[in-house]
């Protein structure tokens, strides 16, 4: 699953890496949590013949995926995650796996490694060479009775690789710069169609690095939460029980 993941790349490097132009400057996030805004990238309107016009938007959304036809979402669970591999039969993601893909961008995410009932030890996952990148994800436009609309968010979760399986089975959908034309044309590919994409990315792909109990709290949100430990305190974690992370961290399908 991805229960929390950050987002520090600059406006320019935002710019760059997802081909969106004229996005507003925001800061740092080191512990994005659950029911946060979240930045999505989709496709935009498609280009003209020699214009300059991009064809990728980001805007914001809720992180929580909220099906169109749910009543009531209080009586509704918080969908943070879908599983790639049943997301297009699942009636609460069908729609959008065909019709609503969007990009996730992410410096990297947190994983906690589970001892019996308790989870641990957490980590902060993160590519080796550094940089953004894009999580797969899906959206949908949820009208409230009172007739105001949220934007919401789901990250799509496959198979993890041996590199972070011993930590957690699952791990975000990574889409690679080459496909993310694919991934966002939702007229010309269907679901069946980007089935590839959703592969697990390569062993050496990540990197996960040990970090303190300090990302547990959604009100700590500095880069300490990204600090490693040390050997010594390693240690310490792994003998001491923890708590498991606080509160939204639910994941369904």
């Amino acid at each position: 699953m991805c229960g929390r993941f950050a987002l520090t790349a600059t406006p320019a490097e935002f710019e760059d890496v997802l081909g969106v132009v004229e996005i507003e400057d925001f800061p740092p996030r080191f512990n994005i949590a659950p029911t946060q805004p979240i930045h999505v990238v989709v496709a935009g309107p498609r280009r003209e013949p020699g214009s300059n016009r991009p064809d990728r938007v980001a805007m914001l959304a809720r992180w929580g995926f909220v099906p169109s036809w749910v009543k009531d979402t209080r009586q509704f669970p918080l969908l943070i995650n879908a599983r790639s591999e049943t997301a297009a039969g699942k009636s609460s993601f069908r729609a959008a796996m065909r019709h609503r893909r969007v990009l996730i961008p992410a410096s990297g995410f947190y994983e906690w490694k589970r001892e019996g009932t308790r989870k641990s030890q957490a980590y902060w996952v993160r590519p080796k060479t550094g940089g953004l990148i894009a999580f797969g994800g899906l959206m949908e436009t949820y009208a409230e009775p009172g007739g105001s609309e949220i934007d919401t968010a789901a990250i799509l979760t496959t198979a993890a690789n041996s590199r972070i399986a011993h930590i957690h089975e699952r791990m975000p959908v990574v889409i690679r710069p080459g496909h993310f034309r694919e991934w966002l044309d939702c007229v010309r590919n269907e679901p069946r169609d980007v089935v590839p994409l959703m592969a697990p990315v390569e062993e050496e792909f990540f990197e996960a690095i040990p970090v303190s109990e300090k990302v547990n709290k959604v009100a700590n949100t500095g880069p300490d939460v990204q600090e490693p430990l040390g050997p010594e305190m390693l240690q310490d974690a792994r003998t001491d029980e923890k708590p498991r992370p606080d509160e939204g961290q639910l994941t369904l399908f």
